[in-house]
C-alpha cells in the first residue's frame, strides 16, 4: 500500500510543539530567508495550541514502524468579515518536509481544512498569503482550487524587521498621470 494512503491529517496537540516549531523555523528560512527567535516561536505556537480562539494547527502524519511521523503542517487563524457575516479561515505556516513534497501531502491537508470549514456553517471561505517570488507554492495553491485575490497585503510589523526588497514603483493612473487614490 502506498505510504500516502496511510496519511492521517489531524489537529495538532501540545505533544507536537517541537515539530511545529522546527517546521515553522525551517519554512521561515526557506521562504523568506529569516531566522526566527525559536523561544518566541515556541511561545506563539503554544499560545495557539492552548487557546483555540486563536486558531489551530493541522498536521499530516504517516506511520513509520510503530511510530507516527509528522510530515506536514499548517496553521488556521480567523478573520471576521462583516460583509459576509461570517469568518474567513486563513491558512498560514504551511510546511511539508522536503522528502514528502510533490506527493499530495498539502492537498490532503487543504482538503481537510475545506471539509472542516464547510462543516462549521459559519465560515465563508479560506484565504492564504504567499511570498511573491514563491512560484512553486503558488502553483500548488492553484492546483487545489485557490485563485489569486485582488487584494494586496500591507503591514507594519512591530516584531520582525522589515526586509529590504526591490519593488517596482507604484503604477500610475494612465488617464490622468496621477497615482490611483487609496480606496
Amino acid at each position: 500500500m502506498s505510504a500516502l494512503k496511510q496519511l492521517i491529517v489531524r489537529h495538532a496537540c501540545p505533544d507536537d510543539v517541537d515539530v511545529l516549531v522546527n517546521f515553522s523555523a525551517a519554512m521561515a528560512v526557506e521562504t523568506e530567508g529569516r531566522t526566527l527567535d525559536t523561544e518566541r516561536l515556541r511561545r506563539g505556537t503554544l499560545a495557539v495550541l492552548e487557546s483555540p480562539t486563536r486558531g489551530f494547527y493541522l498536521v499530516a502524519e504517516l506511520p513509520e514502524g510503530s511510530l507516527k511521523v509528522v510530515v506536514g503542517q499548517l496553521l488556521v487563524t480567523y478573520e471576521w468579515s462583516d460583509w459576509r457575516n461570517a469568518t474567513f479561515w486563513w491558512i498560514q505556516s504551511v510546511y511539508v518536509h522536503p522528502d514528502w513534497r510533490r506527493r499530495g501531502v498539502y492537498r490532503h491537508m487543504h482538503e481537510s481544512v475545506l471539509a472542516e470549514a464547510r462543516a462549521q456553517g459559519n465560515v465563508c471561505g479560506v484565504r492564504l498569503y504567499v511570498e511573491e517570488e514563491n512560484e512553486a507554492a503558488q502553483a500548488v495553491y492553484r492546483r487545489v482550487g485557490l485563485s489569486r485575490s485582488p487584494y494586496l497585503v500591507f503591514e507594519d510589523d512591530f516584531v520582525l524587521a522589515r526586509r529590504e526588497r526591490q519593488h517596482p514603483p507604484e503604477k500610475k493612473d494612465k488617464s490622468s498621470n496621477k497615482r490611483p487614490a487609496v480606496q
